[in-house]
């Protein structure tokens, strides 16, 4: 029982360490550290991504709206009028150059003011020499595809390719001596009140007199001498970019200076009458001549300065969004590695949770096992106490045994003693001696065991530390815990008490709803009230618009009739409306109708059938009636009768004329057809009787013992008769071609043109494999023939067959060789 219980206490002893180290292993502090920081920082990535999506889609709606804005300024570069021919043409004339706004660049802010200056040069084209201006012009009026302005920029002398120079020095030299570098222009400057032309259009790379795409155009440098912006400043100090050009605008700007107002402007000139101020808004002024006013079209170099700044912002807000596009998939990236982390630690606490729920368990079994120990050594010491009692009682017994038998030896021996009660003391002594050792045996058993025990409740003791410890751990952390619950309960009340206020706000509604849906029945009915009203009011309205609409007509055709009235009137009469109510009219009085038929009216003057009388409609509209019967019982007369009836006459005699030239044309047509029947007859029965002679010939001589002949369908009408070939080989009784073989049909077919070709010869014939399906025999007999021929024709055969080869006088091969090239081969026999 002993060695059991020192062997249970050393297994629990070191299950109890194994354990405390894997707690101290599991309870990692910086476990909640490194989960809080990975969602801090998750939480972080989340809102920098957030923060670069929110960045790149306003940028990418930038630079969406200033493509659009660049796009549409572009359309503003089309040229519709001469220049656009020109640059349509430009291959065909030498020396154009090429829009001159897209080889000059302005300083910002300037523009409106050097455009101004500019006048019509603003939107020219740019041409290398008078000449190609003159022949730029030539074209414009060949194809009159109207007018253009031409910037004349001839390049330095000796210096074909200038690079670009700074704007100040020419501005400089153009203002001063009227000159530029390179030479001078001799024609005098043009007018700066022109109209301006519509804008050209810029292309991506405009190509120059060389062919070559010119230099980009450089933009001025800022302007130093001319102080801030608005500063009086040479207009030519502010244009930049190509200096072949440049050397033209300079002497177009040679006297302009650019001012902030009209007013420095004025000062400007009445100090300087020689110079020609230009305003920041565009308005020029000089001492002959201004020009300005309010905004108009802007011209070619604005909307070209405009193109490029929105080009420039595309360039940029382009690398903005390349720029933010990589920032997002960073922060995608970062966002991705932060989930992934979070993700982790949260497997690993789980794990570990998993973890301390065994421990825990673990160790309430060793405590229950570490307090049975407890229990074990307690009982353990109490018996190692009474052992210790017992061996101090029988050590005074021993000690009491022998001061007894010291005694007993000092007494006089006067008899011999009782040997018994010696054995029973010896007895006694060596069972006290064997009960010492026991007790001694038991006590050092005892102390080992209590030594052992003392170390087991030490480690126990040390583990009940540390699980004290990792109690104190878990009670922190069951405070958090409690704290995050307490966290959640208020968001539970506070939730409940909002799920409150909106049960609340619901309640509210629904009385609201309610009462709204009455409203609205309320209103539905009104409603309906009205709609009903308004059907009723619409019906009265389309009465009324009815009625109106037949006033309307009726009026309409009233004025109708008027106007045909009025027609009538001024057509049959030659009396206008007016004339005729004047002298017509129911006022007037009505003069008396003449007699009708067997009517004999009173001489008299004064009777008042004789009379006229006043106006009385239904009198007239009687008469009316009277006149119109009598009218149409008169019918229809035509006043254009005989012209139209000689006319008619006219064409009667012509036709007549025409039928009588055609029967006579026909007369002739007929006598022409009988002749040529006739003829026709003649020379078709002479060619069949010649030809069926020969085909009897041929056929015998083609099929000895045969016999061949053609028969006509019908004899009595030799211009409608067709031909038939009877053919009876010899051994044969069937003369129907279909009954022939396709060699015999072949050979009668040849025995048919053979005779044709005795009967009428031509110059030459051409057979195509005539012989082809004949036999040796029938291709010799065929042979004779065409040497017969032969005698009065030249005869071109097509064959594979070499009889036919050896009788003719040359041969003529053609073949393919690999190349697929055909080749002819001749050779003459005779």
């Amino acid at each position: 029982a002993r060695d059991a219980a020192r062997s249970r206490a050393a297994a629990a002893q070191e299950e109890y360490e194994a354990l405390a180290e894997e707690v101290g292993g599991l309870d990692d502090p910086s476990a909640d550290t490194d989960h809080e920081d990975a969602r801090d920082r998750l939480a972080r990535a989340e809102t920098e991504l957030s923060a670069a999506r929110e960045e790149l889609s306003e940028a990418e709606r930038s630079r969406a709206a200033v493509s659009a804005r660049r796009d549409a300024l572009a359309l503003g570069l089309r040229r519709k009028d001469g220049t656009g021919a020109l640059l349509a043409a430009r291959e065909r004339l030498a020396g154009l150059l090429g829009p001159a706004a897209q080889r000059l660049s302005v300083t910002s802010g300037y523009e409106v003011a050097v455009a101004a200056a500019l006048g019509s040069a603003a939107d020219a084209l740019a041409v290398a020499s008078p000449g190609a201006a003159a022949e730029a012009i030539r074209h414009l009026r060949e194809t009159d595809a109207g007018r253009a302005t031409l910037l004349i920029a001839p390049a330095a002398p000796g210096v074909p390719g200038q690079a670009s120079a700074g704007p100040a020095d020419g501005a400089q030299e153009a203002v001063a001596g009227g000159a530029v570098a390179g030479g001078a222009f001799p024609h005098p400057a043009p007018s700066r009140d022109e109209d301006l032309p519509a804008p050209a259009p810029r292309s991506a790379a405009s190509v120059g007199a060389s062919g070559q795409a010119p230099a980009p155009a450089q933009a001025p440098e800022p302007v130093a001498a001319g102080g801030p912006m608005g500063a009086p400043v040479p207009a030519a100090a502010l244009v930049g970019g190509d200096a072949q050009v440049r050397r033209a605008v300079d002497w177009v700007l040679r006297d302009h200076v650019v001012v902030a107002t009209l007013d420095a402007a004025e000062a400007l000139v009445a100090e300087r009458p020689d110079a020609v101020a230009v305003t920041l808004d565009g308005d020029v002024l000089g001492a002959h001549l201004a020009h300005g006013g309010s905004a108009g079209a802007p011209s070619l170099i604005e909307v070209q300065a405009a193109v490029d700044e929105a080009a420039a912002e595309l360039d940029r807000l382009g690398v903005r969004c390349a720029e933010l596009t990589e920032a997002r998939t960073a922060a995608q990236n970062h966002r991705q590695d932060a989930a992934a982390l979070v993700e982790e630690l949260a497997e690993r606490r789980r794990a570990a949770e998993q973890a301390r729920a065994g421990v825990a368990q673990q160790l309430g079994r060793l405590a229950g096992q570490a307090k049975g120990a407890a229990g074990e050594a307690e009982r353990s010491a109490a018996a190692a106490a009474r052992a210790q009692e017992a061996l101090e009682q029988a050590l005074a017994e021993v000690e009491e045994c022998a001061e007894r038998l010291a005694t007993a030896e000092e007494m006089p021996v006067d008899e011999e003693p009782d040997g018994s009660r010696r054995d029973r003391l010896a007895a006694d002594g060596a069972n006290a001696r064997q009960t010492e050792m026991e007790a001694r045996l038991q006590l050092r058993t005892l102390e080992e065991r209590v030594k052992g025990l003392a170390g087991r409740a030490d480690s126990l003791d040390r583990g009940a530390r540390a699980e004290r410890e990792a109690r104190a751990r878990a009670e922190r952390r069951r405070a958090r815990l409690r704290h995050e619950a307490e966290v959640a309960r208020a968001v539970a009340d506070g939730s409940r008490q909002l799920l409150a206020h909106v049960e609340v706000s619901l309640g509210r509604a629904d009385g609201e709803r309610v009462a709204a849906e009455r409203a609205k029945g309320l209103r539905e009915r009104e409603l309906g009230e009205a709609r009903n009203r308004g059907r009723e009011l619409k019906g009265e309205l389309d009465k009324l618009t009815d009625s109106v609409h037949r006033g309307e007509v009726l009026g309409a055709e009233q004025r109708l009739r008027i106007e045909a009235l009025e027609a009538r009137s001024l057509e049959e009469f030659g009396i206008e409306a007016a004339g005729l109510v004047a002298e017509y009219g129911p006022d007037q009085p009505v003069p008396p109708s003449p007699p009708a038929d067997g009517e004999v009216l009173p001489e008299d003057p004064q009777d008042p059938r004789n009379r006229p009388g006043p106006f009385v409609r239904a009198q007239q509209e009687k008469r009316l009636k009277v006149a119109e019967r009598a009218y149409q019982q008169l019918g229809k007369v035509n006043p254009l009768a005989l012209e139209e009836f000689a006319a008619l006459e006219e064409r009667h005699q012509f036709l007549s004329e025409q039928l009588e030239d055609l029967r006579k044309t026909r007369a002739d047509l007929l006598q022409v057809v009988k002749e040529v029947d006739q003829r026709v007859e003649q020379v078709f029965t002479e060619a069949y009787r010649d030809t069926a002679r020969e085909f009897e010939g041929v056929f015998s001589r083609l099929f000895p013992g045969g016999e061949g002949r053609l028969i006509l369908t019908d004899p009595d009408n030799m211009l409608t008769t067709g031909i038939d070939v009877e053919a009876r080989p010899p051994g044969k009784k069937v003369k129907r071609l279909s009954l022939l073989s396709g060699g015999e049909r072949s050979l009668t077919a040849v025995a048919m043109l053979v005779s044709i070709f005795k009967a009428r010869p031509s110059p030459f014939y051409v057979m195509d494999e005539v012989e082809a399906a004949l036999d040796d025999t029938n291709l010799q007999r065929l042979i004779r023939i065409m040497e017969e021929l032969q005698e009065s024709s030249q005869l071109i055969v097509i064959t594979h067959q070499k009889r036919t080869m050896e009788v003719a006088d040359a041969l003529y091969g053609v073949s393919m060789q690999g190349d697929g090239v055909s080749k002819v081969i001749s050779q003459r026999l005779r």
